[in-house]
């Protein structure tokens, strides 16, 4: 009988009761990542109901994940680019 339950447990060397665990957590991640979609698009609609631009709101969030130093180098790099094809300001 113990040996029937280890043989349920593990099917091929996979463990049955650790793969159940994995699955199960990603679900639930899942959900939580959906639940945050949700949130997130709740306040881009109040900042779009009060008038501001939310394309320019997830333009400003991106750019705030990158490095003071790193974003300064891209900010030259589009000005020069930029530059080289008449977009001059």
């Amino acid at each position: 009988m113990a040996k029937e339950a280890l043989a349920q447990e593990q099917t091929g060397g996979i463990s049955g009761e650790r793969l159940r665990s994995f699955i199960q957590r990603i679900e639930k991640l899942e959900e939580d990542k959906a639940a945050v979609g949700e949130d997130l698009k709740e306040v881009y609609a109040e900042a779009k109901g009060v008038g501001f631009d939310t394309k320019i709101i997830r333009q400003i969030v991106r750019l705030r994940k990158v490095e003071v130093e790193k974003r300064r180098e891209n900010d030259e790099l589009l000005d020069l680019y930029k530059a080289a094809i008449g977009m001059e300001e």
